[in-house]
Order: C-alpha cells, then structure tokens, then sequence
C-alpha cells in the first residue's frame, strides 16, 4: 500500500510541481554559501546600490584602456533622459518656442531629435508660466544636458605639493576598459538594502533561516495537535472535555494575537530564532487538535480496535498501532500546511517588528520589515522587497501545492 502511494504522489502534477518548487528553494540556499562565503550581514555597500556590477574608479583610470567607436551620445539620451525631461522640453518648445507643432511632434519620437532640437531652441530669457520651482527645472535640465552631450576630453591629475596640478592621463570619451581587468569589482545580483547588504546573500540566508522556522514551529504545533486530538478522542469523558475546552479557547482567541502578546512578553532580548519558532508552534495547533479528534472518534469504535482491548492492549499501543496508520494521510496534509503557516507568521511577526533578534542572520519577514521602515518602495528600490515577497510567496504556494496533491492521492473522490 505504501509503494502505491508513493507511486500515485509523483503520478499527481500538483504534487510534482510543488515539490519541484519547494526543493528549487530549498537547496538554492544550501548551495550559495558554497561559493559565497560572505556574511549574509556584512554591509559592503551604501544606501539601496541598484543591481549591477561595481568596479573601482581609481583601477578603472589606471587601466590601460582601448579605443572603441561607439555611439556615446545615444547611449548617454537613452541612461539619463527621463520621462520627466521629455516632457518639459515637449512643454517649451510647444508653448515657448517657434517651431511648429507637427515639428515638435516628430521630433518627440527620437530622443536625440528632440533634446537637439531644444537645445537650439531654449532661451533662459523667456519667462515660463509657473512656479518659480518649476521654472528652475528648465534651466537645470539645460545645464545638465549640455554638460552631458559634451564630447571635450577628460585629464586625471594630481595635486602637487606647491599647488600645482600634474597632468597623469588623457582621457576621450572613446576610451573603454574591460570590466575582467579591473582587480576591485562587486556584483550585486539584487543590490543592496538600507545598511548596504547584498540583498542577495542576505535573501539566502533569510530564506534558509525561515524555512527552518517554520519546520521547527510545524514539528511543535502537528506533535501538539495530534497528541491532544488522539488522546482527546480515545479517551472521551472528563479528558476530552478539558482537552476540547482548552482547544476552543485557543480557537476562539486568534491565535496571531496570542503569538503577539506573547512575542511582547518575551521581549527583544529574548526574540531568538528558536524562541520565535517554538512561540509559533505553541499557538498554532488547535484546528490540527480538533481534526484529529474528530477522525479518532470514528475509529475508536471500529472492529480492529474493540479487538485490541480485548486483547488487553496498552492504550499506547492501541492508539500508535490502531488508530494513528488511519490518521497518517491527514496528519502529512496538515504538517506541510503548519510548516507554511509557520513561515507566514513569522513574516507577519516580523512586520510588526515582533520578529527575531539577531546580529548574524535574517528571515524574510525582517527583511520586509527592514524595506518598509527604510521607504525602498518610496525610493524605488525594489530589489530590496520584491525578491522577499516572491520568496514568500513561492514558498507558500509550493507546499499549498503538495497539499493538494496529497489531498486528491489520499482521497479517492478526488483522484482523476
């Protein structure tokens, strides 16, 4: 029977395709630290770096360089023109300017076209309509496209000490180094967060770090909820009226409040890895209780089972023996569904900056924390909460996938 089953998980593409998932995200983590030994909180960088490759400025002068024929200008219109700047050179030259509209127009489809066309145009003396601030813009934005369409030669040099200047190198605009020779470079696959941290190390660690969370908060609330609920339905009386009572209580009480007050209790100093882990186990495992309850009073009356009291079988061995093989399915299903649980409380702890405290690692959750107190989505640094987010999300939608896989395996009215 086992064989079959196992055979039916790996034949469900639900399944399939949540643990492919899960896995992808569990071993990526393991694996990164293998060739990146960098502390997942080392701060190497500054303020929301975006991603990309840094090299050194100084190595990058005293490389040899070569000549390249290369379009610099485009490529200057495309990286520094914005939206924004399109949009007041369209406003002076449609309503400041004597050029045509169907001039303007055309000359709008090209970015070149257009800032070489206001460049001609743009007199500083004629008075704009507006606010003063948005009268300075126009200035500003002239200034600085000059300077930048600028093709004049660059010269490194160094101060001398009576205070005259030594020309060390002559540099155009056609001189190009290979990023492979500069000795001091940085790659930072997703930038860095508010202190400067490789967001992507530190996404590493914070995925390894949460997943642990929620296998250690889901092992704690499945071992709770399923010997509450096996001695809760076995036993019945006085046993399930306190068990069932306590259930009810954590049921009716939500149980993210009570993981709040207790989080608050415990204090920053005491908010650990593992302290934050067993809290969310501890609250989460009533709705597992209760499940449970329910599917061992329908066994407790079964043949199989009045024929091991018969037999005078321990109450252990009747309950591990008897009736825990026809509960296995559910438990499995409501493990993978406490683990996710887990990981999501952990990240909404961490929100309310109820999470872990540490100096050496992270989770998601404080990460996202981290983004929000610092404004990434206000400074458009979306390297520093998108990546979290997904991981979130993947995570979760991964083992809710298995979970339905499970589902329709164990369950013949919803198998194909």
């Amino acid at each position: 029977m086992k064989t079959n089953y196992f055979r039916m998980l790996f034949h469900s593409g639900k399944f399939v395709a949540g643990f492919v998932i899960f896995a992808i995200m569990l071993f990526i983590p393991i694996i990164v630290p293998l060739f990146n030994r960098t502390p997942p909180l080392k701060m190497t960088g500054g303020l929301f770096y975006a991603p990309g490759t840094y090299v050194s400025v100084s190595d990058a002068v005293n490389s040899d360089s070569k000549v390249i024929s290369l379009d610099t200008l485009a490529n200057k219109l495309a990286a520094k023109v914005s939206d924004k700047d399109i949009v007041l050179m369209n406003e002076w030259l449609t309503n400041y300017s004597s050029m045509k509209k169907a001039e303007v127009a055309k000359a709008a489809k090209d970015k070149g076209a257009l800032t070489s066309m206001w460049l001609s145009a743009y007199d500083p003396e004629i008075r704009v309509e507006g606010t003063s601030a948005h009268r300075k813009e126009f200035s500003r934005l002239f200034n600085s496209l000059n300077t930048m369409l600028s093709n004049a030669d660059y010269q490194v040099v160094t101060a001398d000490s009576d205070g005259s200047y030594t020309v060390v190198k002559d540099l155009t605009t056609k001189d190009f180094v290979r990023v492979q020779d500069m000795p001091n470079h940085i790659t930072y696959v997703l930038g860095t967060d508010n202190f400067g941290r490789d967001v992507f190390i530190e996404l590493m660690s914070a995925i390894k770090t949460s997943l642990k969370i929620g296998l250690v908060a889901g092992t704690i609330a499945m071992l709770i909820g399923l010997t509450l609920g096996l001695l809760s339905g076995y036993l019945g009386g006085w046993a399930d009226n306190i068990i069932s009572f306590f259930t009810n209580m954590f049921i009716v009480i939500p149980s993210f409040i009570i993981l709040v007050l207790i989080s608050v209790s415990v204090g920053s100093a005491g908010r650990n890895i593992t302290t934050v882990a067993f809290v969310i186990g501890l609250t989460s495992w009533p709705w597992t209780a209760r499940a449970v309850r329910a599917q061992t009073l329908s066994l407790k009356n079964r043949d199989h089972v009045n024929l091991s009291k018969l037999s005078g079988h321990s109450l252990g061995t009747i309950i591990v023996s008897d009736i825990l093989p026809y509960v296995a399915s559910y438990v499995v299903m409501a493990y993978i569904l406490q683990i996710s649980s887990g990981i999501l409380s952990e990240a909404q702890l961490s929100m309310l900056g109820l999470g872990p405290s540490s100096t050496k690692v992270t989770t998601l959750g404080v990460m996202m924390n981290w983004a929000i107190r610092f404004q990434a989505p206000l400074s458009d640094a979306w390297w520093a909460f998108v990546p979290v987010i997904l991981s979130i999300t993947l995570v979760s939608f991964s083992l809710n996938l298995m979970n339905t896989g499970l589902d329709q395996v164990f369950n013949p009215q919803l198998r194909d």
